[in-house]
């Protein structure tokens, strides 16, 4: 009985551990939308630039079964090896893209201007997991994109200029959503 009870009690120590160590898995609407269950998605790709070899796209999905349709904005990079090349992707929701917009302003007239005697960094980061942001470093500012949380291969360096350029692309993708 107590050899029963002490091999429960470690399975449920190994099992819990095993649990805190997996990632929290993050997506966007789209995506929840364009892989559900028991529809027939279409998906229509509209190309808006590229910036630094990250391909920007307006993603309009459609439901040809029930008819609904969402959009997203796409952003794709490949990022390559020696001896693979891996695509690493995001998605960024239609009610996120002012948010990031807003950010970005606020970034190129209060931050970039700005100095900081410490290592500072500003993130924007959308509900899956892509993020927009710059930091402190070595007396200046970096910017980068990231298009995959958990994943330190999926960082497209920017320029400050090229958050302009961004900015205008998402200008673009809104008229075409």
């Amino acid at each position: 009985m107590k050899k029963t009870l002490l091999v429960m009690l470690m399975g449920m120590f190994v099992f819990s551990s095993y649990a805190q160590t997996t990632k929290e898995v993050e997506v966007s609407n789209a995506e929840k939308f364009s892989t559900s269950s028991g529809a027939l998605i279409k998906k229509d790709y509209l190309e808006i630039g590229d910036i630094k070899g990250a391909k920007v796209q307006v993603v309009k999905f459609q439901d040809l079964i029930s008819d609904k349709s969402t959009s997203a904005i796409k952003f794709e990079y490949e990022v390559k090896s020696s001896y693979s090349t891996d695509t690493k992707q995001a998605l960024l929701d239609v009610d996120e893209i002012d948010g990031l917009m807003k950010s970005i302003k606020i970034m190129q007239e209060k931050i970039f201007p700005s100095t900081s005697e410490n290592y500072s960094e500003v993130i924007y980061r959308s509900r899956g997991g892509f993020e927009a942001g710059c930091y402190w470093s070595k007396g200046k500012w970096t910017t980068y994109l990231k298009l995959e949380k958990y994943d330190g291969k999926s960082y497209v360096f920017l320029s400050q200029e090229d958050f302009t350029t961004l900015y205008s692309f998402l200008e673009q993708a809104k008229g075409k959503l």
